[in-house]
């Protein structure tokens, strides 16, 4: 996870609005996690990620009729078609995880995805990471170890799938910190999601069947929420620092928990609470360190913080 602005506004209205939209973006991506799992009951992982792209798409429409075509221009379109590429495999992962794999276990891997960020960092972008935050990187690699516990009967192939996923994730994460250097917010999200549609349609292609009854509604829903949730959460960290807001992102596991059994009949075992509970301190360190970092760039301009003791 990026450091956010580092000029943000501490008031007590935009902290409570910052944790009210993160809120927000957590219960929508637990339940757009929800749509997905009753929605591959007849659909494969990737006709389902092409849809919750298409009506994904149908969504953001609103941002065009607010800023007009404009908001559309850009001469970082190859940067664009890159970061959409890596964020499709990231999503046809996430998605058949998704379908495959236990809902609390899919979602509290995908939670490693700030660990793979910090080690892109330091390769693509130069950052240099010392020593507590590269030891908060291993202890998250134990947590995913942990989720995954391999060597048991409960341990699932999908869950590499689950990891590659987080993995790709971090890697368009990377892209968008390029992006976001000269890029408006509002004009990622619209080229991002309207570049997925054709890049998810070819997969979805091998393995089309029309949906029918019901199903039409989950993947209606995965788009409505997916994008809804991202837009929450954007504006969330444009609003508060994350180091504040990641204990409740992190709640998304336990909605999804409970969801998982009440709908699925699916139970949280002590492998997944162990696990999820190591990434979350992994990554609440990791979100503390940059946001501090980050803070005291703003108070000493002399003072670089990828050089400073980590």
């Amino acid at each position: 996870m990026g450091a956010v602005s580092t000029e943000l506004a501490h008031t007590p209205g935009s902290l409570r609005r910052a944790v009210l939209l993160m809120t927000a973006s957590t219960v929508l991506f637990g339940l757009m996690a929800v749509c997905i799992r009753l929605a591959s009951s007849q659909l494969h992982a990737f006709e389902i990620a092409f849809f919750r792209n298409l009506f994904g798409f149908v969504f953001t429409l609103p941002l065009l009729v607010k800023h007009g075509p404009g908001l559309l221009r850009t001469n970082k379109l190859p940067l664009y078609f890159f970061r959409c590429c890596i964020g499709i495999v990231s999503m046809l992962s996430g998605f058949w995880a998704i379908a495959h794999l236990p809902l609390a276990q899919a979602i509290a891997i995908s939670y490693s995805t700030p660990i793979f960020v910090t080690i892109g960092a330091v390769i693509f972008l130069g950052e240099v990471v010392r020593a507590r935050r590269w030891s908060a990187v291993v202890v998250g690699f134990i947590g995913v170890i942990v989720l995954m516990h391999p060597g048991t009967g409960d341990f699932r192939m999908a869950s590499l799938v689950a990891v590659l996923a987080a993995v790709m994730s971090a890697t368009a994460a990377i892209n968008i910190k390029f992006l976001s250097r000269t890029e408006p917010a509002d004009a990622i999200v619209v080229w991002t999601t309207m570049l997925w549609v054709p890049l998810s349609f070819l997969p979805a292609l091998f393995v089309w069947e029309m949906p029918v009854g019901i199903t039409w509604l989950w993947i209606v829903l995965a788009g409505f929420l997916g994008t809804t949730a991202h837009m929450c959460w954007t504006r969330a960290l444009g609003l508060a620092d994350a180091s504040l807001l990641t204990p409740i992102s992190f709640g998304q596991v336990i909605v999804v928990g409970v969801l998982g059994w009440l709908l699925f009949d699916e139970s949280v075992t002590g492998w997944t609470v162990a696990g999820a509970a190591i990434i979350f301190a992994s990554n609440g360190y990791i979100a503390h360190r940059e946001a501090r970092l980050a803070r005291r760039a703003v108070t000493d301009p002399d003072i670089n913080p990828e050089t400073q003791q980590l």
